[in-house]
């Protein structure tokens, strides 16, 4: 399994920058996301339709077992969790890469204390559909199911994109910065 890892690592940070962009188009902002159904490695059914009816806001966040960049947020997003879970934002976690099992997102999860619904994304279909091409990157989709914000958790300079981004959703106001640059691994791997 170690040797899994390391290979998954140097594959995330030897793809091109461009790689996973190449093939994508994310909805825009302000548009329905698509739904999103699967089966979280806890083995409930998830369903975004399901999701964005019972809650004021799903944000989607794509991580990964050996990026670097997604474990150092990696704290940050269980907090961020466990603050607006109460208030009605259910977070949902995504593995996408290829390289990564099932198993290895669970564990991971279990590492981080996620308490969220975690999805192991089998052959990116999820991040194809909704144009995710990093790890950590974060889809913030409002009750309605339209997209309000995608791009980074927050910044090397500690500058809380995703927070002020939900902060708006629940208070009803336009996010102001709904599209910031997402820094990370690029997800791959079939």
């Amino acid at each position: 399994m170690r040797l899994l890892t390391t290979r998954g690592l140097a594959l995330a940070l030897l793809l091109p920058a461009g790689a996973a962009a190449d093939r994508l188009t994310p909805p825009p902002i302000g548009s329905d996301v698509p739904d999103i159904q699967a089966t979280s490695v806890q083995g409930e059914p998830f369903s975004l339709r399901a999701a964005t009816a019972g809650h004021k806001a799903v944000v989607l966040v794509f991580l990964s077992t050996v990026c670097p960049y997604a474990n150092s947020f990696a704290g940050h997003i269980r907090e961020m969790a466990e603050t607006y879970g109460p208030k009605g934002v259910l977070f949902v976690g995504l593995y996408s890469n290829g390289w990564e099992s099932r198993e290895e997102a669970a564990a991971h999860g279990r590492e981080h204390g996620f308490a969220f619904p975690i999805v192991k994304d089998e052959g990116h279909v999820i991040a194809d559909a909704i144009g995710a091409t990093r790890t950590p990157e974060a889809f913030v989709v409002d009750a309605s199911g339209r997209l309000r914000y995608r791009g980074r958790v927050m910044s090397k300079q500690e500058s809380p994109e995703l927070k002020r981004a939900l902060e708006a959703v629940l208070e009803g106001k336009p996010v102001r910065t709904p599209v910031t640059k997402a820094f990370g691994c690029a997800i791959g791997g079939s």
